[in-house]
């Protein structure tokens, strides 16, 4: 897909669902001072506006490859997004809160293709279990947001395929729920990308919903 300003300022403030947006404090590139600026997630995009009502972004932040952490800074319940490079760019943010701080770490480490590649590969993993043993594969409880430290929360999110370690199995994503049967057909290949990206998070989010739901039950 080719990309340009005029397609992405239509992207950014489109009426498809987002998947995350809020206020965050923005760190500048040259100076210590941070901004307060509007954020939207829309798949693997992070955009950040004047104001919630902008008619176009200040600027959008390709989630691909990169590494989302908890760090020390002046501004309280900060985080840094950063990407392998001696030249690569860190963006340090800061929310508001904790709990709007951990959704955004959350939602930041599972935007980019790395991460649907491991729940879809888990998927499959699944699916030919059940499919050896004639049964349904046993749930997985999610992993809970590690331990804090001294009063401060000291894990690292990071958006890449983690390595496999030789002495312990490795780590796997809370996986959504299985699609239901009923769920509609998928829009023509030839759909433009903002209502693909509407149509999935749809169905993407009723299906978190029904997961989260199934969680609560005793």
């Amino acid at each position: 897909m080719k990309l340009n300003e005029r397609s992405l300022a239509f992207y950014a403030t489109c009426d498809a669902p987002v998947d995350n947006a809020g206020f965050l404090y923005k760190k500048g590139g040259r100076h210590a001072a941070y901004h307060r600026r509007w954020f939207v997630l829309r798949g693997n995009m992070l955009f950040y506006f004047e104001e919630p009502g902008s008619r176009e972004p200040v600027g959008v932040i390709i989630l691909e490859g990169c590494t989302v952490e908890l760090v020390e800074a002046a501004e309280e319940f900060a985080f840094a997004v950063r990407f392998a490079g001696a030249r690569a760019r860190t963006y340090v943010l800061a929310a508001e809160s904790q709990a709007a701080m951990e959704g955004w770490v959350k939602a930041l480490s599972r935007a980019s293709f790395d991460y649907l590649r491991l729940v879809v590969r888990e998927l499959e993993q699944q699916l030919a279990a059940m499919r050896a043993a004639g049964g349904a594969a046993p749930p997985r409880r999610p992993s809970a947001l590690p331990p804090r430290e001294n009063g401060c929360a000291c894990a690292v999110w990071s958006a890449e395929t983690p390595a496999a370690s030789p002495t312990a199995p490795a780590a796997r994503p809370p996986l959504p729920p299985r699609r239901r049967a009923s769920a509609p057909l998928a829009p023509p290949d030839s759909a433009p990308f903002s209502r693909l990206h509407e149509w999935y998070g749809q169905e993407v989010r009723a299906l978190r919903n029904q997961w989260l739901s199934s969680r609560a039950r005793p």
